[in-house]
């Protein structure tokens, strides 16, 4: 029996209104987008190589367009059968203040009487859920993007030597935090992390399905960037 890897592909550059959390804007790639986007296919079609991979012939992508414009792209340089899209793999859900702007989000909090002033730090924070109607967590989404991926990768039978790699098309934030639920990174460290636009990194299920990061590298995030993505 071969390895199975997953590997998560954040979607490109896309159209995200300023001062927005991503959430589920329903914008496309940009051109730099699909640039980076089909340089990263090259990238996880070398790394195949290299690693006697086969590519599974279904792509899971986000239900979001610019993740599954991305994924697209990936079935075009892969020679991909099927994209099949799940709400399992969305970003954090901010519920009903979705796409609002952060300043239209904290005045919201600030006016209603129920709540709370949130944390400075709350678009980074994995554990704060907006007090708002269908919010979840960073760490919330990451649990669910997990979930989705044990199951579809327990899926899985490969009897060739090199083994396969499945490609998950989503967005840098849950797949993160599902990479800690996976017990991939500790959870201190995804506040300093982001992950490259377009680009794999992978990750190794063992025959006792225990998860290690295989290759792929996380983009480390500036000490005074304000996360956003």
């Amino acid at each position: 029996m071969g390895q199975s890897v997953a590997a998560f592909v954040r979607h490109g550059d896309y159209r995200q209104l300023p001062g927005t959390p991503s959430a589920h804007q329903p914008f496309g790639l940009t051109q730099e987008g699909c640039d980076q986007v089909r340089n990263g296919a090259r990238e996880l079609l070398d790394t195949a190589v290299k690693h006697e991979w086969r590519i599974v012939p279904v792509i899971d992508s986000s239900r979001m367009l610019r993740a599954w414009q991305t994924a697209e792209i990936y079935a075009r340089a892969c020679a991909a059968e099927t994209i099949e899209s799940f709400n399992a793999l969305a970003e954090r859900g901010l519920g009903c203040a979705a796409n609002l702007s952060v300043a239209q989000i904290e005045d919201i909090l600030r006016e209603d009487p129920r709540f709370d002033t949130p944390p400075s730090n709350w678009k980074a924070d994995s554990d704060y859920r907006l007090p708002l109607q269908g919010a979840e967590s960073l760490r919330e989404a990451g649990h669910r993007v997990a979930g989705h991926v044990e199951g579809r990768m327990a899926e899985l039978v490969d009897a060739s030597d090199g083994g396969t790699v499945k490609l998950f098309i989503g967005h840098g934030a849950a797949f993160r935090h599902a990479a800690f639920h996976l017990g991939v990174l500790e959870l201190e460290r995804i506040a300093r992390l982001s992950m490259y636009h377009g680009r794999a990194v992978f990750l190794e299920r063992d025959m006792d399905g225990r998860w290690s990061h295989l290759d792929g590298e996380w983009k480390e995030r500036p000490a005074n960037r304000d996360a956003m993505d």
